[in-house]
């Protein structure tokens, strides 16, 4: 099942991709959260809406993509989850995940625009698969981790590396407004054979940047899961970027192609759709 959210007199409500197309169930379900925590019926839901309520399928033509969820507790991000990734960043091996935050700001959807601010002069981008849990989590072992997800999706961590790199907090450059690309949708797990073995890509104006599989993280999504609920309790709708492969601008030696404006940042996972964001100037 692919779950969106669409925004509809100025909020994101929750709707389904279909093969006859998007369905909006705001009515029954008015957040993506309750869809999330109501998982159980939704499918049951879903083979009636598709008989008896034909009404209420959208006009993709207009349909204007939200985040894929946008009412979580917390964003957790993983850093340098990739070994290439480590190496063109100079940073030494993971014996511990970095987790750092995004905060609810940084969200946009499929297709939204998102401002580079004035002051920035160092805009990446990062393709990483995304984790939305689908139950509360707290001290899990690796081997239920996965028991925890709801489902996956596309998300790109833009990133400032002037403002990234001012200390040694990473905050700054990673929470600015619209950094946080997250859809097109939610695939929820069942679709999903295996999380850790999914090609992933990142093409700027349609020339690829980043090629990969998340088969190459130090870190997989059991382990990963595993270890953010050993200290903290992770929540239904929180979300987990699980960090990018190599190619990003930050790793060229030379004539780095930061991101401005006018570009268009597509990131594709197998499986999981075409996430694309269109960049503009403050």
């Amino acid at each position: 099942m692919k779950l969106l959210t669409f925004y509809k007199d100025g909020k994101p409500r929750p709707a389904v991709s279909t093969d006859k197309g998007v369905l909006d169930i705001s009515g029954s379900y008015p957040t993506m959260i309750e869809a999330i925590e109501r998982n159980e019926g939704l499918s049951e839901f879903l083979d009636f809406a598709l008989e008896e309520n034909s009404d209420y399928f959208l006009d993709t033509g207009s349909l204007k993509y939200g985040p894929a969820i946008n009412c979580m507790e917390k964003i957790i991000c993983v850093g340098l989850n990739y070994q290439k990734h480590a190496d063109e960043s100079n940073m030494p091996a993971l014996e511990y995940p970095i987790l750092f935050s995004k905060y609810k700001n940084a969200l946009s959807g499929h297709g939204e625009k998102v401002a580079i601010p004035r002051e920035a002069t160092q805009v990446d981008y990062e393709a990483e698969l995304a984790i939305v849990i689908g139950k509360e989590a707290k001290g899990v072992s690796e081997e239920d981790a996965l028991d925890h997800v709801f489902g996956y999706a596309c998300s790109n961590d833009l990133s400032e590396r002037t403002f990234q790199m001012r200390s040694g907090q990473w905050l700054l450059g990673k929470s600015l407004d619209g950094f946080c690309p997250l859809g097109p949708y939610i695939v929820t797990k069942d679709e999903i054979e295996d999380p850790d073995r999914l090609g992933i890509r990142c093409s700027v104006n349609g020339v690829r940047r980043q090629e990969s599989n998340t088969g190459d993280m130090i870190f997989n999504c059991r382990q990963i899961i595993s270890y953010a609920s050993r200290y903290m309790t992770l929540k239904p709708g929180d979300v987990i970027l699980t960090g990018t492969p190599e190619g990003v601008a930050m790793g060229y030696e030379a004539d780095k192609p930061w991101l401005e404006a006018g570009d268009e940042v597509t990131v594709e996972i197998e499986g999981l759709g075409r996430l694309s964001t269109k960049m503009t100037m403050e």
